[in-house]
């Protein structure tokens, strides 16, 4: 049970400490809100935005952000962007659908498991990894052994500290046309709430539970949020507003 009662201290003693991020993967929905929410919250004293094209931003909150511009096919010339970070965030991801087996694969796997360890030979000590509900590398499905086999992978490059999360389909607006996860979502929409929240997680609700957690010490050096625990964490100031 998370101790409401400490994650305000807990957040500033993080915000002193002075450290600094990348996310990978900043133009997703996932990415996207949680830079946001990082900004907003004034966590990291340098946040970094690791990706393959420039990401235009009006707001003022966004000046003081880095962008690397690197080629997922070439990362090992790009090594610097990654080097001197002492937290990251993977939200890098495609579809089957829209990348084919092939691109799928070699996003999610190959990108993601190159930018991992190019970020612990650069100095990371906290590795954070949105993955999905179901990841497992033995699965007969496609993306789902994807996600287990990167999870596995990622843990042995022995990260000071490695999180995954596991949320079940996402709930948000898309910009980009995705008509399963549609489907999913105004089928979940129409299910009581209880039911419908073991099988879906708003954006936002991912992104308090990865802020909530990264701002808590932790002994352990893998920890692994299911659906369950991540709507619980993120929800869990909600509780001292009821």
């Amino acid at each position: 049970m998370v101790d409401t009662e400490t994650l305000p201290k807990c957040r500033e003693d993080f915000r002193m400490q002075n450290k600094s991020v990348f996310i990978l993967g900043a133009s997703g929905e996932t990415g996207q809100v949680l830079l946001r929410e990082i900004l907003k919250e004034n966590l990291f004293s340098n946040v970094t935005l690791i990706g393959r094209r420039k990401i235009e931003f009006e707001e003022e909150a966004y000046k003081h952000v880095r962008q690397e511009v690197v080629d997922f096919e070439k990362l090992d010339e790009y090594s610097s962007a990654f080097q001197g970070h002492d937290v990251g965030f993977c939200c890098l991801g495609t579809t089957r659908s829209k990348a084919g087996a092939d691109g799928f694969v070699r996003v999610d796997r190959d990108y993601v498991l190159k930018s991992a360890e190019l970020a612990k030979a650069g100095g990371c000590k906290h590795f954070n990894l949105l993955s999905s509900k179901g990841a497992d590398k033995s699965s007969s499905f496609l993306y789902l052994q994807i996600k287990g086999e990167v999870e596995a992978k990622i843990e042995e490059f022995n990260f000071d500290r490695y999180t995954i999360f596991r949320p079940a389909v996402l709930l948000c607006d898309r910009k980009e046309s995705r008509p399963g996860e549609w489907l999913a979502r105004k089928f979940l929409g129409s299910l009581p709430t209880s039911w419908a929240k073991g099988h879906s997680v708003p954006v936002t609700t991912v992104v308090r539970a990865m802020l909530n957690n990264l701002i808590m010490p932790s002994e352990k050096k893998m920890e692994l949020l299911d659906n369950q625990a991540i709507h619980n964490l993120g929800k869990a100031e909600d509780l001292n507003k009821l």
